[in-house]
Formats: C-alpha cells, structure tokens, sequence
C-alpha cells in the first residue's frame, strides 16, 4: 500500500527546490567536460543513469525491499524516465554547441510549458493573468534566441527539446508524489533510462580514460542528490508554485560556466533571462492568491 501524501508545506518544497537548483548546474560541468573530450553524448547519459542506478539500488532497497524495487505505477515511472531520458540527452547534446548559461536559458522555457500542461495533466487551474505571464516568458525566450537576428545554432533546437522533455517529466513526478519515497522513485527513473541508453550506448561506446571513469559515477551522484531533492519538493508543493523556481539555477550556472570554463553571457540573454524570471514570479505570486480566500486575496486569477 502506498505511503500517505504528505501534508503540504509550500516552505518545505520551496527549500528543497532550491537547493536541488544550486546543486544540479555542477551535473552540467561534469557533462560538458565530457563532451568537449568527444566523449559520444548517449555515453554520456549512459553514464549519468546508470550510476544513478547503482548510487540509489542500495538505499532503495533498504527502504521498500526487493518486491519494493518493482515501481507501481509501472507505466507512470516507465514515462518518467523515457523523459527524463530524452530531457538529459538532448540537453548534454546542446553543451556541445552552447555554453551552460545560454543552454540554460533555453532550457528555462520548461516551467512555462509545466504552467500550461497542469490545466490537462493535473487539473490545476490556470488563470489568465498567468497564461499572459506565459506568454510574455516566451517572448524572452525568444529574445534570448534571437531568430533572425543570429546565425541558428542547432543547440538552441535541442536545448528547447529539453526543456519540453523535463516540464513533462516534472508533471508526472507530480502526479506520483508521495506515493513512494524519494529515493525510490529516483531508483525506478534511473533504472528505466539505463535500460534505454544500455540498449543505445552500444552503437557509440568508446572506452573512457582513466579520468573519464571516474567523472562517470559523479555524473550519478550529482543528478541523484538533486532530482531526489526535487522530488521531495513536489511532496509538499504544487507543480505551478515550484516551477518558478527553477530559474535559481541560473545563478549557479553562470558561476560555473565563467568559472570552468570562461563562458559569460551576453547581454541579451540576460534581457531575456529577466523577463523569463520575471514572469515565472509573477506566475507564482498569481497561484499563491488564487488560494487565499476571496476576502483576503480580492479577486481571481
């Protein structure tokens, strides 16, 4: 039987959505290290998955045992990883052709597509002071590419991708919250992807340095920490109040991108970045009102 959801605590899940941000950028250094060393980009992904896998399998099964390790629901967690899959290949693909911070900002359309699928996926409302507000963050993210106005790099393409990929992952992690514990949950995505990239990885494999293997199991510890960490908060938040906070990854991923590898972003990225960030509080502040009592909060979204 399924553990009960746990109480909400917007708090608890804001705390836990941020920390995941300030921790996964460091996920994106490790990749593309990687990648400019050529190794082959589903090598890559192989890697990030399936040392998730052997990092979480112990704890996993410590907590539910080994009938436990078998997810329910099946098709749910099986969706979660052909996302979450999809999400990390194509976005270590775009850190072959952009650096973290633009790929990022790219990227950073995901919380505006989770705001317009929960109306269908979750039955959250939307109203349409936010479906204004999601518009006008693409409309950053549009400044932030540039079509038109900028030779196309094929980076912006598959960093795009996924950030579709990951608003799907994310509202499905929604829909399974607290049902089984973090830990576990992060095991059966893992053990999907593995699966998937095992299958592929055989068709690219090269065999890494002695180096290349020992950033592998980092890929595996960083990406576990974190999206355990996201799944946490979506125990105790709704996907339309954590979403937003995505955008506090960028903090860290400038940093990091300046610090390895020297990359800063121009100034129209972080136009664009601005407006993005400035919907996604806006977003925010519009679910926190829409569920305050109507003498309190004064009108409707």
């Amino acid at each position: 039987m399924p553990p009960e959801r746990p109480t909400q605590k917007p708090l608890i899940g804001i705390v836990l959505m941020l920390a995941a941000m300030g921790i996964l950028p460091f996920l994106d250094v490790v990749a593309k290290t990687l990648g400019e060393q050529n190794v082959p980009i589903v090598e890559i992904v192989w890697a990030r998955l399936f040392f998730g896998m052997l990092i979480t399998l112990p704890v996993a099964w410590k907590i539910v045992g080994v009938k436990g390790l078998v997810p329910d629901p099946f098709w749910m967690h099986t969706m979660r990883g052909i996302f979450l899959c999809s999400a990390t290949f194509f976005f270590f693909w775009a850190l072959k052709f952009l650096p973290i911070a633009d790929t990022l900002a790219i990227f950073f359309v995901q919380p505006l597509i989770v705001t317009m699928l929960s109306p269908v996926m979750l039955g959250e409302k939307v109203g349409v002071r936010r479906w204004a507000a999601v518009v006008v963050g693409f409309i950053g993210t549009l400044i932030i590419i540039r079509p038109g106005f900028q030779a196309f790099n094929p980076g912006m393409l598959m960093a795009l991708t996924a950030g579709t990929s990951l608003a799907i992952y994310m509202l499905l992690t929604r829909k399974i919250s607290g049902r089984a514990n973090a830990m576990v949950t992060t095991f059966h995505t893992n053990v999907v992807g593995s699966l998937i990239t095992t299958v592929a990885v055989v068709f690219f494999w090269q065999p890494p340095t002695l180096e290349q293997w020992l950033l592998f199991p980092l890929l595996g510890l960083i990406a576990t920490i974190g999206h355990s960490l996201i799944v946490k908060a979506y125990d105790h938040a709704e996907a339309s109040l954590l979403a937003p906070l995505a955008y506090a990854e960028m903090i860290m991923a400038v940093a990091a991108g300046w610090y390895f590898f020297g990359d800063f972003p121009d100034r129209w990225t972080f136009v664009g970045v601005g407006i993005l960030i400035a919907c996604a509080i806006y977003i925010s502040y519009r679910e926190r009102v829409r569920k305050l009592p109507p003498s309190v909060s004064g009108e409707h979204s």
